[in-house]
């Protein structure tokens, strides 16, 4: 098999690179404080959409500093009894998509809501409010301010809240929920499974956010990663703060989250990914506690993974 990372051997037992700050627990622990005592206020504005079976919604709510988020809703028509539900993450720069690409899930007597991420895509809020750069790039967002400021962590803290509000609906069964998204949202995916420990099952397809160290060293700064190499050009040019920097993204980097994760997990990794490297998403697969199975595709990069949309809607399906 050709390489463009370690032996797969190798990748098994991998644990990742990037620094984890010593108070990363306790930073977390303070961030869902916060986020509990931000009332979401939801608001459900209704969609026509022409799905006789479908009932569809603008849903809006409020994440830590007083953002307001969107996703969109659809649940079963006239279907009251509590059911399961499943969670979308869409990838970086994106958006929650189309209302038809749910419909899947509705039909098989889900609800499913499906998150913009503050600042891309779709319409959820970015209230700003950091130092430093935000041309471009959400990983640096708040990077040279407190670490309170990174914009990931908001985006984590929506996941989990989204999770909450769809929780609260009557007609969703609380025990039942599932998650899942590729890239940016198979790592969000991730966060929201950290966060929230109801979720039962979780589906990240080659995630995002892990391991930032080893994408540098390996050169791989590019694509999604590009802002990483635009923050040294910019702020850190001879690298003289490069352990900060990486300790600090830390706080945000999925696999020092991945061991709070106690929903069952199927992550599908292609071996040729160059855009999100194998061995940083192995970094947060390994450190997963709970039950898990690996997808691998030996000859597929960060792009469509054949089957893998099939066995992540069975996997869900068992809810």
């Amino acid at each position: 098999m050709p390489l463009i990372d370690m032996p797969l051997e190798q990748l098994r037992e991998y644990k990742g690179r990037n620094p984890r700050p010593a108070d990363h627990e306790q930073y977390w622990e303070v961030a869902l404080a916060e986020m509990r005592a931000t009332d979401p206020a939801p608001d459900l504005v209704p969609h026509a959409l022409n799905a006789p079976f479908a009932e569809c919604f603008h849903l809006y709510f409020t994440g830590v500093g007083g953002a307001r988020v969107h996703a969109k809703y659809l649940r079963p028509k006239g279907v009251r009894e509590p059911h399961p539900a499943v969670l979308q993450f869409h990838g970086y720069s994106g958006s929650s998509g189309d209302w038809c690409d749910k419909l899947n899930y509705v039909a098989q007597g889900y609800s499913v809501a499906a998150m913009d991420c503050r600042g891309q895509g779709g319409l959820s809020e970015d209230v700003g409010g950091v130092r430093g750069n935000t041309l471009r790039g959400h990983i640096i967002r708040g990077l040279d301010d407190a670490p309170e400021k990174l914009l990931f962590r908001q985006i984590y803290l929506d996941t989990a809240q989204l999770a909450r509000v769809v929780m609260g609906f009557p007609e969703v069964d609380a025990d039942r929920l599932g998650a899942t998204g590729g890239s940016q949202g198979g790592g969000l995916t991730l966060a929201c499974a950290a966060l929230e420990p109801r979720i039962r099952r979780a589906a990240p397809i080659f995630p995002f956010l892990c391991d930032y160290q080893r994408v540098w060293e390996m050169d791989l700064a590019l694509n999604a990663y590009e802002e990483l190499r635009l923050f040294f050009r910019m702020f850190d040019p001879r690298h003289e703060r490069e352990a900060e920097i990486f300790t600090r993204l830390g706080y945000i980097d999925i696999q020092h989250l991945a061991h709070r994760v106690q929903a069952e997990v199927l992550m599908p990794v292609g071996l040729m990914d160059a855009v999100c490297p194998p061995s940083t998403q192995f970094a947060a697969y390994n450190k997963i506690q709970s039950k898990k199975e690996l997808l691998l595709y030996p000859d597929f990069g960060h792009e469509g993974l054949p089957g893998a949309p099939d066995r992540i809607f069975d996997f869900l399906a068992e809810l």
